[in-house]
């Protein structure tokens, strides 16, 4: 167990900034907030904690769930971490980009059928076709592929409705990515951000900027893209129904989402 993790487990520990992923571990699967969660988070504000959204999804999809659970102006850790928002008003902080022209064309030639997206920072995506309803939010503009990377970008998706998460895990080992950050999502979806970037670069950014100690944060999620996230955090906690991979980098378990898993971990910090 690290410093920060065995640190997290003495009865006068107690987080100053908590990170929390929003899809499953903040909003169920159609996207709702349960009131439970909206009450603890509230109560964890009226602490004086910080509480820093820390998503795969971008900026226009964060928004709505910032809104919702009534944050203070403040922070919120975009695009797996290539993009920081400060809102409202919203002021972009950080963008992290890359020429991400040679992943696509060598995915591409392994997976002909693969759907690729760029994001378009506040107002949604370029996409090479039409995506399954739902995987992306805002504006949706058909391009082509080589036009929508010819300049560097801050994220790529990758999206092969007709393949699954295995198809994808076994596709990325197969091509060794490298000069890239990448992560596998639920389904057949890969998420390439810059180098080195994901929500634990992201935050530890966030961190300095609040004068917050890593060893002081507690973080939860409970996706791929949470793993360097929770292994960060003074505490990384992964929901129950988080693979097994990202289970066992975690300091520790809760229950699954629908169960209160992530009401429960934060009930325990309240004071």
């Amino acid at each position: 167990m690290s410093a920060q993790a065995a640190a997290a487990g003495r009865s006068t520990w107690s987080p100053k900034l908590v990170a929390l992923d929003v899809d499953g571990t903040v909003v169920d699967e159609e996207g709702k907030l349960p009131d439970p969660v909206r009450e603890v988070v509230g109560r964890l504000v009226e602490d004086g904690v910080q509480v820093v959204l820390a998503t795969g999804r971008a900026w226009h999809g964060t928004e709505p769930i910032f809104n919702e659970l009534q944050l203070p102006a403040g922070p919120a850790v975009c695009s797996n971490g290539a993009v920081i928002v400060s809102y409202p008003p919203v002021e972009v902080l950080r963008t992290v980009t890359f020429d991400a022209g040679e992943v696509v064309h060598r995915v591409l030639e392994q997976n002909p059928n693969t759907l690729v997206a760029v994001e378009e920072i506040g107002r949604g995506y370029r996409v090479s076709d039409r995506f399954p309803d739902g995987d992306l939010t805002g504006e949706l503009i058909i391009t082509d592929v080589d036009e929508m990377i010819a300049e560097p970008v801050t994220r790529v998706v990758l999206r092969d409705p007709n393949s699954t998460d295995q198809d994808f895990i076994r596709l990325a080992e197969h091509l060794g990515l490298r000069g890239c950050s990448y992560f596998i999502g639920w389904s057949a979806w890969l998420d390439i951000v810059p180098e080195g970037v994901n929500k634990a670069s992201a935050l530890a950014d966030v961190a300095a900027r609040l004068g917050i100690d890593r060893a002081d944060v507690l973080a939860l999620g409970d996706g791929r893209n949470d793993v360097e996230m929770l292994q960060w955090a003074g505490r990384g906690v992964a929901l129950g129904q988080a693979p097994d991979e990202v289970k066992a980098i975690a300091d520790a378990v809760t229950g699954t989402f629908d169960a209160g898993g992530t009401v429960d971990e934060l009930t325990r910090w309240l004071r």
